[in-house]
């Protein structure tokens, strides 16, 4: 059972980590760096709910709900790229069913990654 195609209204960009490079003081001693996999349609909302958003709450911001189709270049170890902002995947909220067509998480947004 697929998500339906008005419901995938937002475009998401998928990135994943580069591999691991040798830095003088070990592997990703020079950071890590993540590269855009491909495109995907999904539907992202506020995970804290409105309510939480017409209350002002500070944490309402940071945290989304994605939901789109089933893809092998996203996985709980990716991170996420929506309406300018990074968005790291939280590892504990991933469902993914590939014989529903169908991944559903949580992400919260990165501040200040260099």
């Amino acid at each position: 059972m697929s998500y339906t195609t008005g419901l995938l209204k937002d475009r998401i960009t998928v990135l994943n980590r580069k591999a691991a490079k040798d830095g003088r003081f070990g592997l990703d001693s020079d950071g890590i760096e993540w590269e855009a996999v491909g495109c995907v349609w999904a539907s992202v909302e506020w995970a804290k709910g409105k309510s939480a958003l017409n209350a002002g709450a500070i944490d309402a911001y940071a945290v989304v709900l994605v939901r789109t189709r089933w893809t092998c270049d996203l996985t709980m170890r990716s991170r996420i790229e929506y309406d300018g902002t990074t968005y790291q995947i939280l590892p504990e909220t991933f469902h993914a069913n590939r014989r529903e067509n169908t991944i559903q998480f949580n992400a919260q947004a990165i501040i200040n990654d260099q």
